[in-house]
This record gives C-alpha cells, structure tokens and sequence, in this order.
C-alpha cells in the first residue's frame, strides 16, 4: 500500500526566501520537465517585469531566462546558488524513492504532494527533514490501497488525461514531457489539463479514503 503526503516546508529554511520577502503576492509552482539541468518554476500572480525583478533580489539566483508567457503564467528557467535551490529540497524528500507529484510556493511556504513507498519510507523521509533543521507540517497522508477494479468517479476527459500521462511518462522523474507538451498532445490548453488533472487527483483521493473508512 503506498502513501500519499502533503507537506509544508517555510521558505525561510529552504529557498526563494527574499522572493517572498519582496513579493508577497506571487506563486512559484515547479516544472521539472522543461530543463534536464535547471529546475524550472511558473510563476503566476504577478507580471513579468514585477517577476524579474523579484529573482534579481533573490541572492540564491544566479541566472534566470523566461521560455513562456501566457495571459495568465510565466514560465522561467532558473539557475541556483549550488546547495540553495528548488533540486535540494526535492533530493531531500525523494532520496528514498518517492514520486514528487507537484510542488508549489505561495506566502513563504512551499508545499508538496509525494507519493511514497509506505508509511515507513515516508516516515524516514520527515525524520531526516527534522534532524536537519527544517520544519514539517505534514498537512495530510493518504494510504493508497490496492485497486479493486471498481467503478471510478473519473470524467471521461479525466480518464483520458491521466491514461496519456501514464503513456507519455509525465509521472516519471525526470518527467518525459512537460503538461505544455501532453496539452498539446490532447489537443487543449494547459490550464485545460492542470484542472483535469487536480480534479482527478481530488476524485482519486477522495474514493480512496472512502474505501479506507470502509474497510
């Protein structure tokens, strides 16, 4: 039975601490699939120039380049001070093999879903963050049973999202493509597919727990 976390880390003991210093406003959310070498981070809540200008203060960002700019979100690839960025703290929480599902920051805090082998290796994972120094809120864990092949809650356009996500190795670590590229591949927008992918995630859970309570 593998496990699903939600946990929240300060920004202050991990990275982009001044960013959100300097703008409270703005959301980081990581995008690992774009760069094989730099971690890459859409950014949204505020504009490009404001953006800029917020990795300019930051004093853990070498170097940042945008790739993508939508009405809506901007994507940058960002090069890191070695040891003081968004790689670290992902290393930290998958060294024992977990699946980082998504990452996002937002008012001083950046929080993750990962799956995990078990409750032991999720467990190993927030006892090595702790004796680091860092502070854990380990905001939810989900123990995901084995399916029974029953009847799913999943829209067909969820379904046909998270079986071309399989297909394309988007779960994969490093992913195989990025949500702008299986977007393209489905034939809708991003936005599109990140919404039918959290309502999917939230369905899944949601059926999960009420199997759990149920058994």
């Amino acid at each position: 039975m593998s496990t699903i976390a939600e946990l929240r880390l300060p920004a202050t003991e991990n990275t982009l601490v001044t960013a959100f210093e300097h703008t409270p406003e703005i959301t980081f959310e990581l995008e690992s699939s774009v760069s094989k070498t730099r971690p890459c981070l859409w950014v949204t809540d505020v504009s490009r120039e404001a953006a800029e200008e917020t990795f300019d203060t930051d004093p853990v960002v070498l170097e940042h380049d945008l790739l993508v700019e939508s009405d809506s979100r901007l994507l940058f690839d960002v090069e890191f001070v070695d040891g003081a960025g968004t790689d670290e703290l992902c290393e930290t929480l998958l060294v024992d093999g977990g699946s980082l599902l998504e990452m996002w920051g937002t008012d001083g805090w950046w929080q993750a879903r990962v799956r995990y082998r078990d409750r032991e290796t999720l467990t190993d994972a927030y006892d090595r963050l702790t004796e680091s120094g860092t502070n854990v809120d380990l905001r939810r864990i989900t123990d995901i049973a084995q399916s029974n092949g029953g009847e799913t809650r999943l829209t067909p356009e969820q379904q046909e999202a998270l079986e071309a996500a399989l297909e394309y190795g988007y779960f994969e670590i490093p992913r195989s493509i990025s949500m702008e590229e299986l977007a393209a591949e489905l034939g809708i927008s991003h936005q599109a597919l990140s919404e039918r992918f959290r309502r999917a995630y939230e369905t899944l859970v949601n059926e999960e727990l009420q199997h759990v309570e149920q058994s």
